[in-house]
């Protein structure tokens, strides 16, 4: 009988201690390139994290030289020591796309991801818009990337981060009521972040475990809570355990099945 009552003690135990996290939105971190002919911001990687399931997929917006909305990180393509190489902002789309991404897969543009992210209920995009040269190019690259979203009739499946202040305030600004806007350069604390317009915090991990309080103050201001670039078994934990609401990662799998076992 006492075997039976630590047993039963034990099993409770276990199960409020899994009870009390709440499992975490997965983002894929510039899509699921870690599968064969997958490359980081690829169309293919988009379409990995939607066939995978996971909550969203993450992506890096810049205007070309030509005004076209491409989906890269920038400033230079590509980001490896090689040649040719061309700065993203200073190049035309057809430059860009004449250098292959290590999949051999062509620079995709907007159009093609947010075509792409109708085809799949369930995955959000997560669209990053890069810094550019002056706040005029900023202001455009707002404007043109929400119309192009709500052409697309997206508008509820995409959600915003920036790492320029001028360029979250002009998303609240400038898009629907209720569209979730993210600051990703930690200087700004919550309530600086909320007065910008911003619905939550997307802050590198380190910075989350050396202000751990921020959590707390973004939750208490009704803002959510992202950590980037969450990779090892270690922090994807830390993230769990402190209520993070977002887990930016490029081994999304492993974090899928962290959350899994926590979150039961």
């Amino acid at each position: 009988m006492r075997r039976l009552t630590t047993l039963f003690i034990a099993i409770m135990i276990m199960t409020t201690a899994s009870a009390q996290y709440k499992a975490p939105h997965i983002i894929a971190h510039r899509g699921f390139h870690a599968l064969e002919g997958a490359a980081k911001n690829s169309l293919n990687a988009l379409k990995a994290a939607q066939d995978a399931g996971f909550w969203g997929s993450e992506c890096d917006i810049n205007l070309s030289k030509d005004d076209e909305l491409l989906v890269i990180h920038g400033d230079w393509h590509p980001a490896r020591n090689t040649s040719p190489k061309v700065h993203v902002q200073r190049a035309t789309k057809a430059e860009i796309q004449a250098i292959p991404l290590t999949s051999g897969e062509v620079v995709p543009t907007l159009d093609e991801y947010l075509s792409q992210l109708r085809t799949s209920v369930g995955t959000k995009l997560i669209i990053e818009l890069k810094n550019h040269a002056t706040p005029e190019r900023e202001t455009e690259l707002v404007e043109r990337v929400l119309a192009k979203v709500k052409e697309y009739g997206v508008e509820n499946e995409v959600e915003y981060i920036a790492f320029r202040p001028f360029v979250c305030s002009e998303l609240a600004r400038l898009a629907p009521s209720g569209t979730k806007i993210s600051y990703l350069c930690s200087d700004y604390p919550p309530l600086r972040c909320k007065a910008l317009g911003c619905t939550g915090i997307d802050y590198n991990i380190m910075v989350l475990k050396i202000m751990p309080q921020w959590i707390r103050q973004a939750h208490e201001l009704g803002m959510t809570v992202n950590a980037w670039t969450v990779n090892s078994e270690k922090d994807i934990r830390w993230c769990i355990e402190h209520g993070i609401d977002y887990i930016t990662t490029d081994n999304p799998i492993l974090a899928r099945k962290i959350a899994e076992e926590m979150c039961r």
